[in-house]
């Protein structure tokens, strides 16, 4: 039993995703090495002051402050940014499921899909309700 190459399976599918994984996880690891690379080039003589705590500015605490620091070659933007890629690599896969669901015409899967990914999204913004 031959597939033509315009048809879905759970074998294409799952070597999709696998590709999909792959990818987002080396973007993001890319991206917090540059990151770590410019802060180190920038700040990697400096002593830290353990003493007293600083933490992530507010404008590192949003997706535009974020994308605007990693714009600016600002080293902690373009690491946070990379965090934003690893985070958005399962999402990214959900999202993925939900069409290779519904080409492949399983209503079921379909449904069950879109809650996870209801879920995922809620939970992510929810953290900044």
């Amino acid at each position: 039993m031959s597939e033509s190459p315009n048809q879905w399976s759970d074998t294409r599918t799952e070597a999709m995703i696998g590709s999909l994984l792959r990818a987002g996880v080396l973007l993001a690891a890319s991206v917090v090495l540059l990151g770590g690379i410019v802060f180190l080039a920038r700040h990697g003589t400096s002593m830290p002051e353990y003493r007293v705590f600083q933490g992530e500015p507010t404008d590192l605490r949003a997706l535009s402050g974020i994308v605007s620091f990693a714009l600016s070659f600002h080293a902690r933007g373009i690491i946070q940014l990379g965090l934003l890629f690893l985070i958005a690599t399962p999402l990214a896969r959900v999202a993925f499921s939900v069409v290779a669901f519904a080409l492949e015409r399983d209503a079921l899967y379909v449904v069950v899909t879109l809650v996870v990914l209801a879920v995922l999204i809620f939970s992510l913004a929810g953290a900044h309700l």
